[in-house]
């Protein structure tokens, strides 16, 4: 992060308001669509991670923790919230018996890909203001 007491320019803040307004527009949109699913937007983002690794179905619950940037208790509580929802269940991992996968079950590949669905139309706002941001100056 930048120390420095160099004041930063209209524009440049401008552009910086901006992204964080189209940022909480979106997340905004995605609590409100996983709410119409019936689910959360925590549920939400823990059932997209699940699928968020190439060559995979599964996450495990620190994967689960880290996307979700939250403590690894916190990542337990939502993964057993799930579960209680019949959106994923756990799964030992056949080659270390240390580690539990975290699979979709019908409803909640059912309940991801409805959200997912409502998002696509708002993905490439959002990427225009983060590729005007970048542009501006980072």
């Amino acid at each position: 992060m930048d120390t420095s007491t160099e004041r930063l320019d209209k524009s440049r803040l401008e552009q910086l308001s901006l992204f964080r307004w189209q940022l909480r527009r979106f997340l905004r949109f995605s609590e409100d669509a996983a709410r119409e699913a019936g689910i959360t937007a925590q549920q939400y983002q823990l059932l997209l991670h699940t699928q968020g690794f190439p060559g995979r179905e599964w996450a495990s619950i620190g994967e689960l923790a880290e996307r979700l940037q939250t403590q690894h208790h916190s990542a337990v509580a939502l993964t057993t919230r799930c579960e209680e929802a019949g959106l994923v269940q756990r799964r030992p991992n056949r080659s270390d018996a240390r580690l539990v996968e975290i699979h979709l079950t019908r409803a909640g590949r059912r309940c991801l890909e409805q959200v997912a669905r409502m998002h696509a139309s708002e993905i490439p706002a959002l990427a225009e203001v983060v590729a005007r941001t970048r542009k501006a100056g980072g």
